[in-house]
């Protein structure tokens, strides 16, 4: 069986590492904060004290962490997966970043004979935490096809997209998606409240038609109970929509709803909601419209 190694143990990240080790995979987890690791330890796995070592213990070599620098220190840096990769491996990040990152970490890493896949996920800590996450990948056929087995505990929705550099394209288009959903639904409820019409009976009436999606299934009911703590960081969210303009801006692609879905998000790092939900956008809404969702709009 491979052996698989996981760096990066953040809210997504533990949960992916511990479906791995549920599955039956040995593994060495390493993270710069040795709470989680101490915790999947106790569960079974092996531990490590830098991306070197997890490197030199495994077959397969996972990251998941926030941005392309911090990819690219892991993997490039003192210390890192290269220096110890060897021919054979296949490494994946289930980081989003920018495509030209993963393109650049892909032709550094097979100088030394490792297949990269840039595949990142979506689902939130939900789907991290069910193994339902949807997972999309860039890289060669073969690389996919040897770490098919261990997606297959982390995700039930797995797209070999492409050629390296495809997932993270893919994950840029999924964002676009899901800050425009975010939005739409803090627009919707703030006016159903403004106008003195219960929220809550207004997803009831709209989500089983045109209007359904992910979003109105999952994230009203916690907003309702005044539920706004983080599934996806709402600073992530804003880091990945720079992520999308930035790559739109080197393609020459307008994405004008993007722009302004990316504001919105930006507004909520200024107005201390950072490490809030990326639902909580909503608070944003709220704030230029002078009125606040209730929480006993709960109650039908």
């Amino acid at each position: 069986m491979q052996k698989v190694g996981y760096i990066g143990l953040g809210i997504m990240g533990k949960s992916i590492a511990r479906n791995i080790l549920k599955a039956g995979f040995p593994i060495v987890v390493h993270n710069r904060s040795r709470a989680s690791v101490k915790e999947l330890v106790a569960e079974g796995a092996a531990e490590a004290f830098s991306p070197a070592e997890v490197a030199s213990r495994s077959d397969i070599i996972f990251t998941n962490l926030p941005d392309s620098p911090d990819v690219e220190k892991v993997v490039l840096g003192p210390d890192g997966v290269l220096d110890t990769a060897r021919e054979g491996q296949v490494f994946v990040d289930n980081s989003t970043i920018k495509p030209a990152v993963a393109r650049k970490l892909a032709g550094e890493l097979s100088g030394k004979g490792v297949q990269a896949l840039d595949a990142p996920v979506s689902g939130g800590d939900i789907g991290a935490r069910d193994g339902t996450l949807t997972i999309m990948v860039g890289g060669e056929e073969s690389a996919f096809q040897k770490v098919m087995p261990v997606f297959k505990a982390m995700g039930k929705t797995i797209t070999h997209v492409g050629e390296s550099g495809a997932g993270q394209v893919a994950k840029a288009a999924n964002q676009i998606m899901v800050a425009a959903q975010m939005v739409a639904m803090g627009e919707l409820l703030v006016l159903a409240e403004k106008t003195g019409v219960n929220p809550s009976k207004v997803v009831d009436a709209i989500k089983g038609g045109a209007a359904q999606c992910w979003t109105l299934d999952v994230k009203p009911q916690r907003l309702f109970a005044g539920n706004r703590k983080p599934g996806f960081k709402a600073h992530m969210q804003a880091k990945d929509l720079n992520i999308v303009l930035d790559t739109a801006r080197e393609y020459g692609v307008p994405l004008p709803a993007t722009a302004e879905n990316a504001q919105l998000f930006n507004a909520m790092l200024q107005m201390g909601m950072a490490d809030l939900d990326n639902s909580a956008v909503i608070g944003v809404i709220e704030s230029l419209a002078g009125i606040k969702i209730q929480i006993e709009n709960q109650e039908k």
